[in-house]
């Protein structure tokens, strides 16, 4: 076997490995294979596994159902379009999230902080968790009748006999092996209750293609299936409902918690198939190069170019996680892996997200009044998904000696953002606000949950409610209607200036005593994945898993990200 210490760098030489397997086009070469095995982890409990044991693992594995994402990359990498332009299937995947979601060290610690919370569930914590970040494991395992568990002697374990699936992420054979069931786009078919089957049929988007290459080399038959870029396939995980318990520690039978419903917020906006400017997941996170001509694989020699490729970059806003995954490769077992590249591109693909825009402003009566438009132009609320994710307000005010007279929303070092209720005290939060007069108010889009007796928790498995869920809200979608799943809760839903798409802020600020003859506003719209308090909640937990996140968190290098900027003066 092959010991992947780098994917990327180890794929060169799983090319001429399987160049003699019968995919074709190529010489037949060898070449010296490092054979140096996995560490004994047997009797190891993985919390005594160092964070690179861990995340090593082999890319070139074959199971019942799935093949390792090396065995793909031999024939889909090293491709591009008809102009010279590389599109590296594998480069691209590498660097998101998908292909590190078992590697991700936020998920890992906070798995364990609910482990830690709730002990007696730890079966159902390690099954919920495990079938979307590491699905080919818990597909294999709950297929052979084999123990789901993360921790300890589980897939985390490099010992564990399903650690090389688990690692693997979501990867190639996982995504392209979802079969379109009955329940396939339905609430049964989302939360991870996809369908994988035996058939061996790859679903891709095109149609005539060469299947007995792939067939030789992995067993695979590639199928033409409309599906496969559909919305609802991302739906199969990306809409998730969890179970909760209520105090005592219980699950609450026949009720579950919409923690993630990315989906069913862009069912109801102006982006939905039935909407008025359709565009499915696919489109705004896969880019497809339209006309340039891709040729889809390296091999064999009789491969055509196709146009509307979609490229494998699964763009998102997580740029935070992409910089811990980068400054700590060795750790993570991501050396190699272009995630400077991603980040770029993330960035840029944040600024599209949204705008502010200043509709009036004006100094009555010595105060200065701004009223600002805030405008979400995606197709789902914004910021969307994992309930620790926030966007933000900061309004800045400056004389005309460049002094700062007021500040709402100012990011600290730390992440927390001050005037910020909840990064004070996480009992608490802030609200929802249609003016803003003093610097310790902030407008903050976000989601606030609550457990049974209506108290703010950041607990998942506590998790019963939204006590506030602001966020902005996508095109075309009407909150007077919505479904209960993705409705405005506390006082945004009173607010008539928050709708379809988008929010106004007043903000009136008293300037009586200063004698500047002008003032400089500065807006600026930021998001951070990860919420200070948020944060704050998961270090109260003494484990391995959240002191080594801790550790890298307290290095990490992006902040927060800004979403849209804007200024204007205003003469007195």
């Amino acid at each position: 076997m092959v010991k992947s210490v780098s994917f990327l760098i180890k794929l060169n030489l799983i090319i001429a490995v399987f160049t003699l397997s019968g995919c074709g086009g190529g010489d037949s070469t060898t070449t010296n294979v490092d054979t140096t095995p996995l560490p004994d982890t047997s009797n190891t409990p993985v919390s005594e596994i160092s964070d690179f044991d861990q995340n090593q693992y082999n890319a070139d594995f074959s199971s019942n159902h799935f093949s390792g994402s090396a065995n793909c990359a031999v024939c889909h990498d090293l491709i591009g379009d008809n102009q010279g332009n590389e599109l590296s299937i594998v480069k691209d995947w590498s660097a998101s999230m998908m292909a590190n979601a078992a590697k991700d060290p936020l998920w890992k610690a906070k798995v364990q902080s609910e482990i830690n919370r709730n002990p007696d569930l730890t079966d159902v914590i390690s099954d919920k968790c495990t079938r979307c970040h590491m699905p080919m494991a818990s597909i294999e395992a709950n297929d052979t009748n084999q123990k789901i568990a993360l921790f300890d002697d589980g897939f985390l374990n490099p010992s564990n006999p399903l650690h090389d699936e688990a690692m693997d992420g979501v990867s190639c054979t996982l995504c392209h092996q979802i079969e379109k069931t009955e329940q396939f786009g339905t609430d049964e078919g989302f939360s991870g209750h996809f369908t994988v089957g035996d058939s061996r049929e790859i679903y891709g988007q095109y149609s005539n293609v060469l299947t007995q290459p792939m067939l030789n080399t992995v067993n695979y038959l590639p199928t033409y299936s409309k599906h496969v870029s559909s919305s609802d396939l991302c739906a199969s995980c990306h809409d998730l409902k969890t179970p909760f318990v209520d105090m005592s520690g219980t699950i609450v039978e026949n009720q579950t918690f919409p923690e993630q419903m990315p989906y069913s917020e862009w069912a109801e906006s102006d982006f939905a198939d039935e909407g008025s400017t359709p565009s499915t997941c696919q489109q705004c996170h896969m880019p497809q190069i339209n006309d340039a001509g891709v040729r889809i694989a390296n091999r064999p020699n009789g491969v055509s170019s196709r146009n509307q490729f979609s490229q494998h970059l699964f763009l998102g806003a997580n740029t935070y996680m992409m910089s811990i995954l980068k400054n700590n490769a060795a750790e993570l077992n991501t050396e190699g892996v272009s995630f400077d590249n991603l980040i770029a591109r993330n960035r840029e693909f944040i600024k599209t997200a949204g705008a502010v825009n200043v509709q009036s402003a004006s100094i009555v009566d010595d105060n200065l009044i701004v009223d600002l438009q805030v405008t979400n132009v995606i197709g789902h609320k914004l910021p969307t998904a994992y309930p620790s994710r926030r966007a933000y307000l900061h309004v800045t005010v400056k004389n005309d000696e460049n002094v700062i007279v007021f500040e709402s929303g100012k990011t600290q070092d730390n992440g927390a953002i001050v005037g910020n209720d909840a990064d004070s005290d996480r009992n608490t939060y802030e609200p929802h606000y249609q003016l803003i007069t003093e610097q310790d108010q902030v407008q903050l889009y976000e989601t606030v949950m609550g457990n049974v007796d209506n108290e703010v928790t950041y607990t998942l498995l506590q998790a019963a409610q939204y006590l506030k869920d602001n966020r902005l809200l996508p095109p075309g979608f009407d909150k007077a209607t919505a479904p209960e799943d993705v409705a405005v809760y506390g006082l945004a839903n009173s607010d008539n200036d928050f709708v379809q798409g988008q929010d106004k802020v007043r903000y009136q600020i008293d300037v009586s005593q200063f004698n500047s003859t002008k003032f400089t506003v500065e807006i600026s719209l930021n998001y951070q994945p990860v919420a200070f308090s948020f944060l704050q909640d998961l270090y109260t937990d003494e484990s391995v898993a959240v002191s080594r996140f801790k550790k890298y968190d307290e290095n990490r290098a992006i902040k927060y990200e800004v979403i849209a900027e804007n200024s204007v003066v205003i003469n007195r």
